[in-house]
């Protein structure tokens, strides 16, 4: 996913991007492409999925080109192009890369087929004039025309890569194993090694001064953490790049994020499923260490004596949620501390519990997302949940001014109930909550019952009126009542209170309130116009439209009740070319016939 990558791209040196062969480049590549320019990684490119259907090598080069406004040098050519495809074209070595069937990445060098010759000149000339201008010398002797060796190419290419003036291409299939080697043999040759990339900023965590480290071994120790693993045997295994200093097991060292000393107890390499113990690891070393207490993604360790910290990128916010359930009665706590590791190791993922509505609210970065922390639940943890949409959170309040009267007496034999209280309300202005005025004079209700008066109006509040929902932003003056020197009590007077307040709020225009939340949506130029059109149908209103590069940034606001889908209905809208983030803005009255139909489901629960 999409926040996963982000948070990766911190520890890496360089980058393989992966772009469709069919598709080409998607909505998210050029967020991931946006994020790698941040970091300043240097990347390759590897054109995928060549072996299928409709894939095309130039129409995806030339996609790349236009579409993310890079310079794209390719290093090789494929061979055929869907069925056909069956190998590459070094333009390095000028060499034809015939592969076998099987998917065994064993191929044979042959020479260039005829048909291909004319092309393969064509871009290794280009490719040429892309590494001549990689420093000046290369230049100088290309321009005289001085037969240049290959070894000098592929330095060129290295220099090109490392100081980012370009991308090479590479193009082939994963699935069939061709075009891999090569992969593997640019991203020894062309990407940077640690010692490359260079001084990492960091910044003192008390003085805020900034701080550069060297990734030398002879420099404090300093790491960020680019991942957490919630593992249900071993616990939590945390995995950390290593950017300066070098770190033995069983040694003390600040999370400088938390202010927590953490103590490190075995260091390990991630093999796949398998585990190889480490003694020491020094800069641009990865490695992981389980059992810390309080560290999580994104925080930075250091030596106790030299602390730093780093740039940890922010999760993405969430876009989709959903209400869990459990399927089995007795699972809720298993759940919700399931869900909390989990959360633990995905910073996307949010968990929280509805304040109003009582559920458990799972939230991430789109739909996919959610399915798969659902899957991982039952794989992990063996506990089932089924996903319904969350329940909006409506709230009731008043648009006039209202006075009543609450009298609560029973006489049951003995000692009865007597509690008499008299109300006026009115409207507070959007978000000010609740106010209580005491105006009793007189002592017609004694000091000590006129707390139990306004409790019995909160209650009320709580529970709402109109439709249930919790009742906001009103001003209640207690006026007058009256008392009986045996009969009140402090359970009568809460029974008066809520009873005035009732009354009094059903004869001050009641209304209902929805929350509204501000879309902020990204969207190409050419479907602009649609993604409006559906704001407008779904009750929105547009504050604005922002020109950027070839988006729209559209900003409007929108009832929750009709963004509960967005995140799919937006992207089959735009196939998937949109996105958009979302945030709670205020609350608003409902539409009277809207209210009157949602008061009456209500009621028929």
């Amino acid at each position: 996913f999409l926040s996963e990558t982000i948070i990766t791209l911190q520890g890496a040196d360089g980058v393989v991007l992966v772009v469709d062969g069919v598709d080409g480049v998607k909505f998210q590549t050029e967020k991931i492409l946006n994020h790698i320019h941040h970091y300043q990684l240097p990347t390759l490119i590897f054109i995928s999925k060549m072996d299928k259907e409709h894939a095309s090598f130039e129409k995806t080069l030339e996609d790349i080109v236009n579409s993310l406004d890079i310079k794209a040098v390719p290093v090789c050519l494929p061979i055929g192009e869907g069925e056909k495809f069956e190998g590459i074209i070094n333009l390095l070595t000028m060499e034809a890369w015939i592969y076998q069937k099987d998917g065994s990445g064993k191929f044979s060098k042959k020479e260039i087929p005829n048909g291909l010759k004319n092309k393969a000149e064509g871009f290794r000339e280009k490719m040429i004039e892309f590494l001549a201008e990689t420093n000046d010398v290369l230049l100088e002797r290309y321009l005289e025309g001085e037969e240049i060796k290959s070894e000098d190419w592929f330095n060129a290419l290295h220099e090109g890569t490392v100081k980012k003036m370009f991308m090479p291409v590479i193009c082939g299939s994963a699935i069939l194993n061709i075009g891999t080697h090569l992969v593997l043999d640019l991203i020894n040759h062309c990407l940077p090694s640690p010692l490359e990339r260079g001084v990492v900023k960091g910044y003192h965590p008390e003085t805020k001064q900034e701080i550069k480290r060297r990734p030398d071994s002879s420099e404090p120790f300093s790491a960020l953490v680019i991942k957490t693993i919630s593992d249900p045997f071993a616990g939590r295994i945390n995995v950390f790049r290593v950017y300066s200093g070098k770190l033995h097991s069983d040694t003390p060292v600040l999370n400088t994020t938390k202010g927590y000393k953490e103590k490190i107890g075995q260091l390990f390499a991630l093999m796949g499923k398998t585990q190889r113990l480490l003694q020491e690891v020094k800069a641009g070393d990865i490695a992981a260490v389980a059992k810390l207490k309080e560290t999580l993604t994104g925080d930075t360790l250091s030596d106790i004596k030299s602390p730093i910290i780093f740039e940890s990128t922010k999760s993405l916010p969430p876009i989709i949620s959903f209400a869990i359930e459990p399927k089995a009665k007795g699972d809720e706590e298993k759940i919700f501390s399931s869900l909390v590791k989990l959360s633990e190791e995905d910073p996307a993922l949010h968990l929280e519990r509805d304040p109003q509505t009582k559920e458990l609210i799972l939230s991430g970065t789109g739909q996919l997302h959610i399915e798969n922390t659902v899957e991982k639940l039952k794989r992990k943890y063996g506990v089932e949940v089924t996903l319904k949409s969350p329940k909006i959170p409506y709230k009731e309040t008043i648009k006039g001014k209202a006075k009543a009267q609450g009298k609560y007496k029973k006489q049951t034999g003995g000692r009865g109930q007597y509690g008499d209280a008299w109300v006026e309300i009115e409207p507070l202005p959007r978000g000010k909550g609740f106010e209580f005025v005491d105006k009793i004079v007189g002592g017609v209700i004694p000091r000590n019952y006129i707390p139990a008066v306004e409790k019995g109006i909160k209650g009320a509040m709580t529970e709402g009126i109109l439709a249930g929902y919790p009742v906001v932003d009103v001003r209640v003056h207690l006026v007058d009542g009256s008392y009986h020197p045996v009969d009140s009590s402090d359970l009568a007077f809460q029974i008066a209170g809520s009873m005035a307040f009732k009354k009094a709020f059903m004869e001050a225009k009641p209304i209902l309130l929805e929350p509204i939340v501000k879309l902020t949506i990204t969207v190409p130029d050419e479907l602009m116009g649609d993604v409006i059109g559906d704001i407008n149908g779904r009750r929105g209103k547009v504050l604005g439209v922002e020109a950027k590069s070839k988006y729209q940034i559209i900003t409007a606001l929108v009832p929750m009740a009709e963004v509960i889908t967005y995140a799919s209905d937006l992207t089959s809208l735009t196939g998937g070319k949109a996105s958009f983030t979302q945030e709670f803005s205020h609350y608003e009255e409902v539409p009277a016939q809207l209210a009157e139909k949602i008061i009456e489901q209500v009621k028929k629960k």
